[in-house]
Order: C-alpha cells, then structure tokens, then sequence
C-alpha cells in the first residue's frame, strides 16, 4: 500500500512538471543577465508591459527585443513618454511563436500583438508582418504598406512553438503609434466615464488637484460608476464631514501605476492617497482569474473596467464605494495570504532550447496551429517530457 502511495505521489509530479515551467516564465528575468537589453528591460518594468507578457502563460509568443542603441531611438522617437513608449513594447509582443525555421518554412505573413490586443488599434495597424528575407535572414515590420523591415540579429531564446525572444535591428514603428489619449481634464474623463457624482466630489473638496499632482509621477485612480452611491448600504457622502469626505475620496487612489493586469500579481496591502505611515487606509488585493476586486473596511468592490491606461496614469471603474476601516465601522482588514500556488518564485526555469532536428513535425495545419498553437505546444511537449520522466522515476520505484 505504501509503496502505491509513493507511486502516485511520483505520477502526480510529473504531470505537474510542464505546469510548472508555465507558470515560471518571467520576461525580465529571462533579459536579467543580458546587459545589451538593460535599457529595453528597465521599460518593460516601468510601463508594466512585463505583467502583461507574463500573464499570458499560455500563449504562444514571441518578444522582439533591442539593443541599449537602438531602444534609445525608441526612447527618442516617443518623445520619451511612457505612455508612447508602452505602445511601442506592446507591438513588439507578438502573439504568436516564431524562429528562422518556422519563417522559412511558412514564408511571410501577419501576426496580431499586445498593441492591437489592448483594443487601442485601429484595423490592423496593431499587427506586424513577419518577412522571409534573401538567405537565412527574416525580419519584422509593422502591417502598414510600405512600412520598413527591421532584420532579426539574434535568436537571444527560443522554445519550439511556445516563447522565442529575438532582437531586431531597430525598433518597429508606424504613423499614430506613440499617439495617447489625453488626461488633461481628469473631471470630464470621469463624466464620460458614468462616474459624474464621484467626480462632483472629487472638484468641490479640492482632491482634483491632489490628483493632478500625483498623476505625472504614478497614480492609479478607482473611481465609483453613479449606481455605487446608490447602492443598498452605501455610504450617505451629503453628511460625511469635510475631512472625512476627503479621506473617503484619497482612498480611491493609489500613489503608483498599476494597471488591472498588473494588479493581479500584486501580494499584500497596497498603500493608497490616504494611507498612514503605520498601514491604516491600506487596501489589499483580491484576484481569481480574470476578476481583480479591492478588499477594504467595508468590504470588497470589483474593478470593472479599465477607463484609460495611459502610463503613469490609469483609471479604472469599480461598482462600489471603496471605505476604509474607520468609516465603515470596522476593524482594519488584514491582507489575504497568498495561496502556496501563487506563492512569488525567486527564479524562473531556465527554457530549454529549440529542438534543432524539427521544425514542425507537430504541426502540419499550420493555420489551425495559429489559433491554438499554445495549447497544442504543451499537450504535446509537456506530455512526452512528463512521461520521460515519470518512466525514469518508476523504474527506480517498482
């Protein structure tokens, strides 16, 4: 019976194994030790594009990365905005795995990216064209006729069907791309937005500027649709003193920029515009899939929609009144621990290399394998790696 139990117990790790290396793929790590892409590695963190390569686990991608030179014209190119520059590392994702073997087996054709996930493109000029060059060479441009083709230098990583990290020549770019919506009338975005009544608020105790100071810096703003002050429960603000009101309304903002996205690896309480230096008016996070929800004094409220991400600046809708602890009546919420399988990794698994001797023995619909090519990758390799190793854990067993 014991050693059944140890059987299983070695089965079950093993099918667990490609699970595993999924959830450890990290892209700033993967650049960490590479100093020529410190630069391009600095702005995946500071636009946050890295939480949003790193949340998609289980999709096929591949990252076109620069050289310190060359990110340093981008920089140049976006008159040095975040915001501009995040469009510009959002084309550079690209959905979907690509190396010298599968172009020049496949030829040239289009890709989608992050930029046009994001849902801020417009037609297809969110896309890239992956191009079959003279030789062994292939490139990337953007999906714009006439746009100009920028040559792969270097297959920096590459995991056959699943992530590949190729640097190219110089950065890809079209008309429009560092183009982002303005923040100059926070009241109006609000308005036009369904949150009119938090944004009276927001304009007649002064906050606005309060706001305004702290967006050029990093200020993530929660801000409560009309419905939520009519909500069963909620908070009567017409009879909320001044300071208190004040202090209702810092509490829907954080000093850093974190866009939904990056909000679901947060772990632990979060400091807000009303936080003490000893945590009091903290919020903690609270994320299950797809549904991100702030916890508070008087409870959770889910973030509904991203309003603008506009980096250093994101405005997000909640569906309810965010209170903390003293004005709800409550004692101050302690953060939730961390699940063991959410539990932060010290590294990722190193990826292992492209298997030399196939190109796509795998795939032979190539344009099925484009619509479920992450899918398909890690049924198939993480499989036969598994049962490799579980044939040799076995036979040391049995």
């Amino acid at each position: 019976m014991a050693m059944r139990r140890v059987v299983a117990a070695a089965l079950l790790a093993c099918l667990l194994l490609p699970m595993a290396s999924v959830r450890g793929r990290n892209i700033t790590a993967m650049l960490g030790g590479y100093k020529e892409y410190k630069l391009y590695n600095k702005y995946l963190s500071e636009t946050k594009v890295c939480d949003e390569i790193n949340a998609r686990q289980s999709t096929s991608m591949t990252i076109l990365v620069l050289s310190d030179d060359a990110m340093s014209k981008l920089v140049s190119d976006a008159g040095e905005s975040l915001a501009a520059i995040k469009n510009a590392l959002r084309l550079l994702s690209v959905l979907d795995y690509y190396d010298r073997k599968k172009v020049k087996k496949y030829g040239s054709e289009s890709a989608a990216t992050l930029y046009q996930a994001t849902g801020d493109a417009v037609s297809t000029t969110g896309n890239v064209k992956v191009t079959d060059q003279d030789g062994s060479n292939y490139g990337f441009a953007s999906a714009t006729p006439g746009a100009k083709v920028s040559t792969v230098t270097k297959e920096v990583k590459t995991m056959s069907f699943k992530f590949s990290i190729l640097e190219i020549s110089a950065p890809v770019e079209f008309d429009g791309l560092f183009d982002t919506p303005t923040t100059s009338n926070l009241t109006r975005l609000l308005e036009k937005a369904g949150c009119k009544r938090f944004a009276a608020l927001v304009a007649s105790t002064g906050v606005l500027k309060t706001y305004e100071s702290a967006m050029d810096n990093g200020l993530t703003l929660f801000a409560p649709d009309d419905d939520a002050f009519q909500a069963k429960g909620a908070l009567d603000v017409k009879n909320m003193s001044s300071a208190d009101l004040v202090t209702l309304l810092k509490y829907h903002a954080l000093p850093e920029y974190y866009p939904k996205t990056s909000l679901k690896a947060v772990k632990g309480p979060l400091r807000t515009l009303a936080s003490t230096k000893a945590g009091k008016d903290d919020v903690s996070v609270v994320a299950q899939g797809d549904d991100v929800s702030l916890a508070t004094g008087g409870g959770k409220s889910r973030v509904a929609d991203t309003v603008l991400d506009n980096t250093p600046f994101c405005l997000l809708k909640v569906d309810s009144l965010l209170v903390p602890a003293e004005l709800a009546g409550a004692p101050e919420p302690a953060a939730p621990a961390p699940s063991p399988t959410e539990a932060p990794q010290s590294s990722p698994p190193a990826p292992q290399p492209a298997d030399a001797s196939s190109v796509a023995a795998d795939h032979a619909d190539h344009k099925s394998k484009k619509a479920s090519s992450a899918v398909a990758s890690r049924s198939v390799g993480g499989t036969f790696a598994a049962a490799a190793v579980c044939s040799v854990v076995l036979a040391s067993l049995l």
